[in-house]
């Protein structure tokens, strides 16, 4: 049994964290695997289904009118917006492994590359056998998948050099920004920006609807008829899990639509949401920083002065809002966005703690963790959602999608962590960990970008059906090689 102290130090070991999941191990569970397993596995569920749900009912809606109100086009909106909407999961995750205990580095890298095969080769492979043959249009998909080859190829060549510098890092964000100035560039003047807002509404709606999918099983649905019983206590327990989700969501992010306009939820969102935007600024600002306020003499802690500035807004708007306003509001809109990325990337480092905290507990290879559980977790929402997009016929923006929210994963996601570490260490370089896997899903990663590439071109940019078969082959492939490796290198 730990010691009060080994345990006191446990607790205090990450404080960015909610919570210690090592400690809860080793000192409330007395290093007990029988119980903490189990408590482990429920709250990664847990995590899981806040991050899906801050992604699909709060974080799709709020992306979606606001490419609306940005009149983007379709590419443009698969670009910036949708890409975010798609990958933000994935790469928050994957941004807070680089940062995480020894061996969590590999696994963000591994969950990327995972991601970013699993997406490129089984999602696409998906689409292909669900709706091809189809054609897609030259210019823009030779645009999307050659990006994301030289992005991988360039991020390829820079972990063979084991190390990467700042301005190797700033390269990966700009050379997506230089991305997405040539999409616009593209778009400019096209067919595209005249339909901009009904296509970007009916893409995000469509993904919001393959994601709410992959958390409520269609089997339910399909069985209501043949078991009405059983549709009952399976709706029963969904709404005992769901219920508490929704509250605290509803609590912290704000509702763009009139039609749900809430007095109570908007209060408790001012009052909030300030103090939650603080806390995620603890690393920049921490909560306990002491300035004066109103009293000259005595210096209050900055959590307790934006406490009470939000209690004094939330009191006022109670008192003198009476009614729910009529046209939907821009500014809670972008609250709303804000908010949802705060829950998202949240979620995803508690995600990420307890996946290691499991892994240190069963002995599993941080390798295997990024390459399945943290890589399969959130790209399934975007096979759901690539799915849906092909059978309600838009296959050419379900494959404009399987390449757009990788490819930001890769340039945003780990290049923005990749810029915060290289700076920490500047001038030197942040020390990559090399690791055969990797290699491995770098290789699968480019095999299955260039196959796609060469099988369309040479289909005269028609997706034929049988290559469908080949990446999801190619895919099957990666996963065996990779835990073969990961499993042979414990």
């Amino acid at each position: 049994m730990a010691s009060p102290a080994t345990c006191a130090a446990a607790f205090l070991a990450h404080p960015p964290a909610l919570l210690d999941y090592a400690a809860i191990h080793s000192c409330l569970l007395r290093g007990d695997a029988r119980l903490s397993l189990p408590l482990l596995a429920l709250l990664l569920l847990l995590h899981f289904r806040l991050l899906a749900a801050s992604a699909s009912v709060h974080f799709t809606p709020a992306v979606s009118r606001l490419a609306a109100r940005l009149r983007l086009s379709p590419s443009m909106a698969a670009a910036t917006l949708l890409a975010l909407g798609n990958g933000a999961p994935d790469a928050f995750a994957s941004a807070a492994a680089l940062s995480g205990p020894a061996g969590m580095p590999r696994a963000g890298l591994a969950a990327i590359l995972s991601a970013g095969a699993f997406v490129s080769a089984f999602a696409v492979g998906a689409v292909a056998l669900i709706a091809a043959p189809f054609a897609v249009p030259p210019a823009p998909f030779a645009r999307d998948v050659f990006f994301y080859l030289v992005a991988a190829s360039a991020l390829f060549y820079v972990y063979l050099s084991a190390e990467i510098f700042l301005w190797q890092a700033v390269g990966l964000v700009l050379f997506y920004a230089f991305f997405v100035g040539l999409v616009f560039y593209m778009d400019l003047g096209g067919d595209e920006a005249k339909a901009a807002s009904t296509a970007a509404a009916e893409l995000q709606m469509a993904n919001g609807i393959g994601r709410v999918a992959m958390d409520l099983p269609v089997t339910v649905e399909d069985r209501k008829q043949q078991d009405p019983a059983l549709c009952t206590v399976l709706r029963k327990v969904t709404e005992v899990w769901e219920q508490p989700i929704a509250f605290v969501l509803k609590l912290t992010i704000p509702s763009t639509l009139p039609s749900e306009w809430n007095k109570f939820y908007i209060c408790a969102n001012i009052c909030l949401c300030p103090l939650l935007l603080l806390y995620s600024f603890g690393s920049f600002i921490p909560l306990d920083t002491r300035i004066v306020f109103l009293l000259p003499q005595i210096r209050f802690p900055i959590w307790a002065v934006v406490l009470f500035a939000s209690l004094c807004l939330a009191l006022s708007h109670f008192l003198l809002e009476k009614e729910a306003p009529e046209t939907e509001n821009t500014a809670s809109t972008l609250v709303s966005f804000i908010m949802s990325v705060f829950w998202i990337s949240t979620m995803a480092g508690e995600l990420l703690n307890c996946l290691a905290a499991i892994g240190v507990i069963v002995d599993f290879p941080p390798a295997i963790l990024g390459m399945t559980v943290l890589a399969w977790g959130n790209s399934v929402g975007d096979l759901v959602a690539d799915v849906a997009l092909a059978r309600a016929g838009q296959p050419r923006i379900a494959i404009a999608g399987c390449f757009a929210g990788p490819m930001f994963n890769m340039l945003v996601g780990l290049g923005t962590a990749l810029v915060v570490q290289t700076a920490r260490v500047y001038p030197k370089a942040y020390v990559l960990e090399f690791h055969v896997g990797i290699v491995v899903a770098f290789v699968f990663l480019l095999l299955s970008l260039m196959g796609t590439l060469l099988v369309v071109t040479w289909a005269r940019f028609r997706v034929p059906r049988f290559w469908g078969y080949c990446l999801m082959g190619i895919y099957i492939l990666f996963t065996i090689v990779s835990i073969a490796i990961a499993s042979s290198s414990r």
